[in-house]
């Protein structure tokens, strides 16, 4: 096997698994388990923590001591069993004891399968990005694999299993460990990087301009989470009515816009409208989104608004990432780069998913949930940020792109 085609099903199986959890799990742990959608909030929140706190575990020991691929294939084969057991588990405190362990497994093999795809291919800054887009093939596999598994158990009741989504993301897991024993061989780094490298990067904070960029970014990031925690939930509401075998299946809908907003809109007008322009549209791509999902009807309407996520997703952070390596000095590109990380996906994610459920949980009488009232607050929250970005996000002068 080449090695394109070896990186490109690691970047499959690590999306997969995922995938196979992340957009469903929500309605699973609210409709099926009744958790609070606090308590929701703070269970989906623990990859984001251990997101904060990963360049302390697998990327420090994959850097000093073991070659890449053996650390994420024990992470990966350990996080496998892990989450097939917790499949099983009903409670709230096990529950989220458990899935911290293995947020905590998970986390750093998202930095190490990235650090194994650029260190081996020979010209990663053209290449990487067709080894990436397998990742979010991946995704999309696997909600659709749910939600046949989900059809399939409707008429053959011996496959129906109530923690479907976390057993399988545990099955893809096994699957990706024993995949890394054919990835090519990355051994340690003789020098190490300091864990909290990104701290470097703080001194861009002194532009006014990246202050503005990164203070927007972590705000539309912590409204990320009321769609990817919220979204399930909501599609299997009396509002919209989807059942819980459909919704897996019909939430690869965003992943499919991302791919073709990613491969076939973004090269060609990031050279023609500039990054700034790119990073506009993205952000009022949100409110949009969140005033179809607050309306609720008709219910195709809000189905293809789940669409827009390839330009609120690839617009906004693939172009935050973009624009951070267009400003970052040279020398401190990478820290840059975990700085953004950290912020968006790491500290915005977190508050996010608390802040989501939180909101849900008002919200939440013995009636049931007004959805409406739920969405208008990111609503509100992203429109106040499209306006901060039109009105202080001005750059004297617009980054040279890069060659996608």
């Amino acid at each position: 096997m080449g090695i394109k085609f070896r990186l490109g099903t690691m970047m499959f199986l690590q999306y997969a698994i995922w995938g196979a959890w992340s957009p469903v799990l929500s309605e699973y742990l609210i409709n099926d388990l009744g958790f609070t959608p606090f308590q929701m909030g703070v269970v989906l929140g623990l990859l984001p923590f251990a997101i904060i706190i990963s360049p302390f575990i697998g990327g420090q020991v994959a850097d000093r001591y073991f070659a890449s691929q053996r650390v994420v294939g024990f992470l990966q084969l350990s996080g496998g069993v892990l989450l097939a057991f917790i499949s099983a588990v009903t409670t709230y405190k096990t529950m989220m004891w458990l899935m911290l362990v293995y947020c905590l497994l998970y986390a750093p093999t998202l930095a190490l399968t990235n650090s194994i795809a650029f260190i081996n291919l020979k010209k990663s800054e053209k290449e990487f990005g067709y080894v990436r887009v397998w990742g979010t093939i991946g995704w999309i596999v696997a909600g659709l694999v749910l939600m046949g598994w989900r059809f399939a158990s409707r008429s053959f009741d011996p496959i129906a299993y109530a923690g479907d989504t976390l057993l399988l993301a545990g099955i893809f897991s096994i699957i990706m460990g024993i995949h890394t024993f054919f990835l090519p061989h990355t051994p340690p780094k003789k020098e190490a990087e300091k864990p909290w490298a990104f701290l470097e990067a703080i001194k861009m904070m002194k532009d006014k301009h990246f202050a503005v960029f990164v203070t927007i970014a972590f705000v539309v990031a912590t409204e990320l989470m009321f769609y990817y925690n919220l979204t399930a939930p909501f599609l299997t509401s009396e509002k919209i009515g989807l059942s819980d075998a459909a919704v897996p299946g019909v939430m690869v809908i965003a992943q499919v816009a991302e791919i073709l907003v990613m491969v076939a809109l973004m090269p060609y007008l990031i050279a023609r409208i500039g990054i700034r322009n790119i990073l506009i549209i993205g952000v009022l791509a949100w409110p949009v989104r969140y005033i179809i999902f607050a309306i609720g009807k008709p219910a195709w309407l809000v189905i293809a608004s789940l669409s827009l996520h390839g330009f609120c997703f690839v617009f906004f952070f693939v172009a935050a990432f973009i624009y951070t390596d267009m400003v970052a000095p040279r020398d401190i590109r990478h820290s840059a780069q975990s700085l953004i990380m950290v912020v968006t996906y790491g500290l915005g994610n977190l508050l996010g998913s608390l802040f989501a459920g939180g909101v849900l949980d008002y919200f939440t009488t013995e009636a049931g949930s007004n959805w409406t009232a739920v969405f208008l607050v990111p609503c509100l929250l992203t429109v106040l940020c499209a306006l901060a970005f039109l009105l202080f996000f001005r750059p004297k002068k617009e980054p040279v792109p890069l060659e996608l």
